[in-house]
C-alpha cells in the first residue's frame, strides 16, 4: 500500500480516540475491579472491529485490593491523604520523620524504628538515577519503619498513588498513604518529630484480572509483540495511565491490517490486565511463553503525553537503528535511550535477554507528572499526537517484522550487568524485584 493511502487512513482515523474515550469513560479500572474486566473487553471488541484476527481475553486470578477511606491524624488535625494500592489495612502511630528525597543514604542515615516515615516522589536533578516509590517504601519497611508517607513533587492538591509489594508478598507490610505536596509540605513544618497516626482502610481479597489478544500477519513461529496495558488506578480516568496505550494498540492494528500483506512476522497484539500492581498479566504470559519467538516487543505506556516519542531501546543497538530509520524515513524525531528500564510490560520479557523497547513519549516535566493523580484525565491529551505517533509506531512495527530486520537477543547475565552498571540492581533487591540467581 503507497504511504499516502495509509498515513492518510490513520491521520484521519478516530478508532483509537474512540476507544480511549470508552476507556475513561468506565471510570475505576483497578487491576481486579469490574472495570477493568469492562475494559478488556471493549478492547478486545475495538481490536475485532480494525480487523485483528482471534480477538480474545485470557483470565487469570490476581491478589484484589479495595480503596477504602483513609488519613492522617496529627494533633487533633486530620491531613488528607489516599492509600496506596496494596497497603495493609491498619491504624500505626509514630514519630513524624522527613526525609526529602528519599535517597537511599538518607535512609541509612535515619533512625527509623517505629517511626512515620515520609519521602518525596521525585530525586534531585544531581543524582545519577531515578528512585521508585517501592524502592523508597522498602528502605522503610528495612528500617522499621510503623508506616510510610509518599509526598508528591507536584503542585495541585495531588496525592499520588503506585502499589507496594511484591510477588512474594503481595501486600505490602506495612501502612503507605500518598499525600500532596501541600499536606507533605505542611505535615513536615508543623508535626515533624511529633506522633502522627496514619490510617489505612482497605479490602484484600481474590480477584481475575485478563489479558486481551489478537494477531495479524504470516502464521509465524517468531512474533513482534504490541503491548500496552488496559488497568488503571481508580482514582482516575486513566487517560495517560494507560488508556491511551491501547488506544495506541488499537490504532495500530487498523493500519497493519489494511498492510497485512507488508508483515513477514506475526504481530501479536497484547494489552494486559494488572499491570499498576506488579506486572502481574505480562510476567504471566512470560511466564508461560518461549521467549526465542520474541523477534521484538514495543510496549505502549506513556504514549501521547507528549508529541515527540521516546523510547527506552534496553542496550539492543537494531532496536535503536529500526527507529532511526523510521524517524528519518518521515524526518520526524524520534528520541531512543539505551538505557535499561525495569518497569512496564516490557521488562518480564527484556530481563532474560527478549528485544524490547518501552514507547512513551517527552512531557518536559519532570517524573510521572499527573500520572498516578486524580488529574490523569483525557483534557491533557491530544488526538493529533495519536495519529501522528500511530503513524510512526506502525512504520516502527512493520520495520521490526522485517525479514531483513535481525534483533540478536541478550544473554540475562548481560541485562543483569546492565542493572548494575545503571545503579538500579541495589533498589531491584531491596524491593524483591531481583530475579536473577546467578553462580
Amino acid at each position: 500500500m503507497a504511504d499516502r493511502q495509509w498515513i492518510g487512513s490513520t491521520f484521519t482515523s478516530s478508532a483509537g480516540w474512540n476507544h480511549l474515550l470508552d476507556l475513561v469513560d468506565i471510570g475505576n479500572r483497578m487491576a481486579g475491579s469490574e472495570g477493568e474486566r469492562v475494559g478488556a473487553e471493549l478492547t478486545r471488541e475495538a481490536l475485532d472491529r480494525v480487523g485483528a484476527r482471534d480477538a480474545r481475553v485470557e483470565t487469570f486470578e490476581t491478589q484484589g485490593w479495595t480503596r477504602g477511606d483513609s488519613e492522617i491524624r496529627a494533633d487533633g488535625t486530620v491531613q488528607d491523604c489516599i492509600a496506596l494500592p496494596r497497603s495493609p489495612a491498619g491504624s500505626v502511630e509514630g514519630e513524624l520523620v522527613d526525609l526529602g528525597y528519599g535517597l537511599p543514604e538518607d535512609f541509612e542515615d535515619a533512625d527509623l524504628e517505629g517511626k512515620v516515615v515520609m519521602a518525596d516522589s521525585n530525586v534531585p536533578d544531581w543524582f545519577d538515577r531515578y528512585v521508585h516509590r517501592t524502592e523508597k517504601y522498602y528502605y522503610a519497611v528495612e528500617g522499621g519503619a510503623a508506616a510510610f508517607v509518599y509526598k508528591n513533587h507536584v503542585e495541585g492538591q495531588l496525592p499520588p498513588t503506585g502499589s507496594v509489594g511484591n510477588d512474594e508478598d503481595p501486600i505490602g507490610r506495612i501502612p503507605a498513604v500518598g499525600v500532596s505536596k501541600e499536606v507533605g509540605a505542611r505535615l513536615g513544618r508543623r508535626f515533624e518529630g511529633d506522633p502522627v497516626e496514619v490510617d489505612v482502610d482497605a479490602e484484600v481479597g481474590n480477584a481475575t484480572s485478563a489479558n486481551v489478544h489478537a494477531e495479524l500477519g504470516p502464521d509465524t513461529e517468531e512474533e513482534v509483540l504490541v503491548t500496552s496495558h488496559v488497568d488503571a488506578h481508580d482514582i482516575a480516568e486513566g487517560a495517560m495511565d494507560n488508556g491511551a496505550g491501547t488506544a495506541m494498540v488499537v490504532e495500530v492494528a487498523k493500519a497493519l491490517a489494511a498492510r497485512e500483506d507488508e508483515l513477514d512476522t506475526r504481530v501479536h497484539f497484547v494489552a494486559y490486565g494488572a499491570e499498576e500492581v506488579g506486572l502481574v498479566g505480562s510476567e504471566r504470559m512470560a511466564e508461560e511463553y518461549d521467549l526465542d519467538d520474541v523477534k521484538a516487543i514495543l510496549n505502549n505506556d506513556g504514549v501521547v503525553r507528549g508529541r515527540t516519542l521516546k523510547l527506552y531501546t534496553h542496550g539492543f543497538p537494531e532496536l535503536a537503528a529500526a527507529a532511526d530509520r523510521v524517524a528519518d524515513r518521515f524526518d520526524h524525531p524520534i528520541e531512543t535511550i539505551p538505557e535499561l528500564g525495569p518497569h512496564s510490560d516490557h521488562w518480564p520479557f527484556v530481563k532474560w535477554g527478549a528485544p524490547g523497547i518501552h514507547a512513551m513519549s517527552k512531557t518536559g516535566s519532570e517524573g510521572r507528572g499527573w500520572g498516578h493523580t486524580h488529574a490523569d484525565t483525557i483534557d491533557k491529551l491530544e488526538s493529533r499526537d495519536l495519529r501522528e505517533q500511530a503513524v510512526l509506531l506502525t512504520a516502527l512495527t512493520v520495520e521490526l517484522a522485517d525479514a531483513d530486520t535481525g534483533v540478536d537477543h541478550r544473554d540475562p547475565e548481560d541485562i543483569a550487568a546492565g542493572l548494575e552498571d545503571q545503579d538500579l540492581a541495589t533498589g531491584m533487591k531491596v524491593i524483591g524485584s531481583w530475579p536473577y540467581d546467578f553462580e
